[in-house]
């Protein structure tokens, strides 16, 4: 996102808490590592790597991988150079900004990976998005989005909103305190910057897009992953 949506503060309260914030976050964590092709020498891009638990996740999971982490947030890509020092070369970050053109250029990804972003862009911003996605991949390619969704009715929020707290009051009442002073539940404080599509939309979109193989793989407390495949040819 720009860097008027997302402040270096923000940046650095999601290092401090987002552990705590994000529902099942180690779950998500080896699911999306588990999900990639085994055993290849992938040539992955990371959308928004932030401080780089993923790109971790990733690179220890797949030795032969190599990783591309894109980020908006300078403390962000600080904290990824460091965590990442240690795979050398297979690690590179890179400055970026969701909305602009000119990263959606590459071409020859073996993965493309999402944790968190994506749900900033409004509808039309997402079905622009998984087409570039799409074209940025190699046939065989895929698609992995770990993001909030917007449940499709006012019940639906609801059960998010509360599984979302109580999934946060899981590490204590100090990490709870934390996430309702800043708000972070959006399904219960919304915010203009925060733009999560209904799941079932992404799916179709992502299909229109050429994407197959398209699927969920987990839900939690409003937090989805999902993704698919550009087949080969």
């Amino acid at each position: 996102m720009s860097e008027q949506a997302w402040s270096e503060a923000m940046s650095r309260a999601f290092i401090d808490y987002g552990r705590f914030f994000v529902p099942a976050r180690e779950t998500q964590l080896w699911l999306l590592a588990e999900l990639l092709p085994a055993d290849a020498p992938l040539r992955v891009v990371e959308l928004a790597c932030g401080e780089g638990l993923l790109a971790e996740a990733i690179l220890r999971r797949h030795p032969q991988a190599r990783l591309i982490g894109l980020d908006g947030s300078a403390a962000m890509r600080a904290a990824a150079a460091a965590r990442l020092a240690p795979f050398g070369g297979r690690f590179e970050v890179r400055p970026f900004d969701l909305f602009a053109a000119d990263w959606r250029q590459m071409r020859g990804a073996d993965a493309v990976v999402s944790s968190l972003t994506i749900h900033h862009l409004d509808d039309a911003g997402k079905r622009q998005l998984y087409a570039d996605l799409f074209a940025m991949l190699a046939p065989g390619g895929v698609l992995l989005i770990a993001d909030l969704v917007q449940p499709a009715g006012a019940a639906g929020t609801a059960v998010a909103a509360r599984a979302w707290d109580d999934a946060v009051r899981q590490h204590g009442e100090a990490a709870f305190a934390a996430f309702e002073q800043a708000q972070w539940n959006l399904y219960r404080h919304p915010d203009p910057m925060d733009r999560p599509s209904r799941l079932f939309d992404q799916l179709r979109w992502l299909a229109a897009a050429g994407f197959g193989e398209v699927d969920v793989f987990w839900m939690q407390a409003g937090h989805a992953i999902f993704g698919g495949r550009r087949l080969a040819s």
